[in-house]
């Protein structure tokens, strides 16, 4: 019988965005987009979930050390994201638009490495208060 327990831990960062697609004119990119593809970016300040479900060690307890999981988001998102313009200062969205839905899925790509592989890793990713998504991974 599994003993499997989501442990989470919260964080947050704040950036800019665009979302457009560069191959249509701005009046395409407005009727899809709507203000977030105004030329001059706007700023969300994210609220980041990141869930590790997995058995207890037997020997700590622990799932994943919450210190080193929040190092690990620190080293491989904030450090990145945080006061960051996502289309111009990340290489992440020069060729995807940052929707939250990609943020979620680039964000999980970036800690999936960093997470023992027999422990399950998903993403909340909350644009604001009443927009969020979930990326439960592959």
């Amino acid at each position: 019988m599994s003993n499997k327990v989501a442990v989470y831990r919260k964080e947050h960062f704040n950036a800019a965005h665009r979302l457009f697609r560069a191959d249509w004119d701005d009046a395409q990119n407005f009727s899809v987009f709507g203000k977030c593809s105004y030329p001059h970016y706007h700023g969300h300040n994210y609220e980041l979930e990141v869930k590790v479900l997995g058995e207890p060690d037997p020997v700590t307890g622990f799932v994943i050390d919450m210190k080193q999981l929040s190092d690990i988001i620190n080293r491989e998102v904030l450090q990145v994201f945080d006061h960051r313009n996502l289309n111009l200062d990340t290489p992440y969205f020069k060729e995807r638009n940052p929707t939250a839905e990609n943020i979620a899925i680039v964000i999980y790509e970036l800690l999936r490495p960093h997470i023992d592989p027999k422990h399950e890793l998903g993403i909340r990713l909350y644009e604001t208060a009443r927009n969020f998504v979930d990326y439960p991974g592959k």
